[in-house]
């Protein structure tokens, strides 16, 4: 079962069904409750994480104190690759927002598997400018969208990812709180909470806790462009 989850992971995708077995045996096994911190920014960066169950925000605070969330990550994703190549301090804190177990690998392991397997860079190096691409979109969205837009495109994201289709629409067990929501958009919480009302006004979604029904996928998605 990890194995599939390693080889969900767009940087090992490229590996066989035995040396993704052989990296999982050079994986340890953590878990972190919900509020708890896998790392906080600053920290030395040696090791990477898949995450294969729960979910994880990766925040980064001003040197004014205002916090913003980067991403939120769920099973299948990774978090820490970039100091696997450039091992140095974290550049953002990593933390539990549900209960979540992940699958830890060191710098050092993961160097002695790329020495027998020099093919399986490449393939690394393209995940790596995805990810790179991802982050060129959401820096745009934030200069050139609307707060109400990026509302919807972060909405839509969380449902891609965590969402659960049911007879009225998708369930979102994004598990993030009010304040959080908003950092994650990049807008006040005030502003948020805001576009949140008018969509539920519209008909477009139901609020329920830290979860959210999406009753009207088209109408997001055009308020998203």
């Amino acid at each position: 079962m990890e194995e599939n989850v390693i080889g969900s992971v767009p940087l090992f995708e490229a590996l066989d069904e035995d040396d993704r077995a052989a990296l999982r045996a050079v994986m340890t096994e953590t878990t972190v409750r919900r509020g708890e911190t896998l790392f906080n920014e600053g920290d030395p960066g040696d090791r990477l994480f898949i995450v294969t169950e729960g979910k994880v925000k990766l925040g980064h605070t001003a040197p004014d104190g205002r916090e913003n969330l980067l991403a939120v990550l769920g099973p299948g994703e990774i978090l820490g690759e970039l100091t696997l190549f450039d091992p140095g301090p974290r550049s953002t804190t990593a933390t539990a927002v549900a209960p979540t177990t992940l699958l830890e690998l060191q710098h050092a392991d993961l160097m002695s598997f790329l020495d027998t397997r020099p093919g399986l860079a490449k393939h690394m190096l393209k995940a790596l400018a995805q990810r790179l691409r991802r982050t060129n979109t959401a820096l745009a969205d934030l200069v050139f969208s609307d707060v109400p837009g990026r509302v919807a495109k972060a909405l839509l994201d969380l449902a891609d990812r965590f969402g659960t289709r049911t007879e009225e629409g998708v369930h979102v067990p994004h598990d993030l709180t009010q304040e959080e929501l908003a950092q994650l958009v990049g807008a006040s919480r005030e502003t948020v909470n805001k576009s949140l009302a008018e969509f539920v006004s519209r008909g477009w979604i139901r609020l329920e806790g830290r979860a959210v029904v999406l009753l009207d996928l088209d109408r997001l998605r055009r308020r998203a462009r």
